[in-house]
């Protein structure tokens, strides 16, 4: 009769509407990436771009609103406290992926991805680690507003040249020149962005490592 209940209150708690949310994040990143190859790989119409904007969005939006309704329902779970990181990174890191591999970032900029990727498999391996010591590291206000600034950056690289057709005319004047050619405006303003997040990634990485070191210590 006990097993039954705690299979039911494990069942209810992996459907609760914040785990849901997370799911369809999850559930986006392909769908992000089928409109990314499709426009910039298959030469597809600018209106994959704007689709593939879109389900960001959406996927975005879930990864406040999944902890949110967590906390306010008392629906948190060890499931969802496990996925919702997953879930950034698995959206975080496909579109920095395809952003380089369509060469939206490139030069200088690709470190500023590199650095953002280097420190998600760090702290994801740290936490690992500390986890198997039953050790929690707290996820920090400014990391929370690191995440928040790689998601914006991301959705203005994201955009791109097709957001700038809706954009003013007097505005495009502002446009950087990369070896000549004119860059979307959209995509000027998301590798600052993206630069921000890379700063913020460096800071909060070495906050995360600082607080795990000494737990690493006292293990060896």
């Amino acid at each position: 009769m006990m097993d039954s209940l705690s299979t039911q209150r494990v069942a209810s708690r992996a459907f609760a509407l914040p785990n849901i949310l997370t799911y369809c994040r999850i559930a986006a990143v392909p769908l992000v990436v089928a409109c990314m190859y499709w426009q910039a790989i298959l030469q597809g119409g600018l209106w994959l771009r704007v689709l593939a904007l879109a389900i960001f969005i959406l996927a975005a939006v879930t990864d406040f609103f999944d902890g949110y309704l967590a906390r306010s329902w008392g629906q948190q779970s060890a499931l969802g406290r496990m996925l919702d990181p997953i879930a950034d990174k698995l959206l975080v890191s496909a579109c920095l992926l395809m952003l380089a591999a369509d060469e939206t970032i490139k030069g200088w900029s690709l470190f500023a991805a590199i650095i953002i990727l280097c420190r998600e498999i760090l702290v994801s391996g740290l936490r690992e680690y500390l986890a198997q010591l039953q050790v929690s590291v707290p996820v920090t206000q400014l990391a929370k507003w690191k995440t928040t600034v790689q998601l914006v950056a991301i959705g203005f690289l994201l955009g791109g040249e097709a957001v700038d057709f809706l954009l003013p005319s007097a505005l495009l004047d502002w446009r950087w020149t990369i070896d000549g050619e004119p860059l979307p405006l959209t995509t000027s303003v998301g590798i600052v962005l993206l630069w921000v997040s890379a700063l913020l990634t460096l800071y909060t990485g070495w906050d995360y490592f600082r607080a795990g070191l000494h737990h690493i210590i006292e293990d060896e």
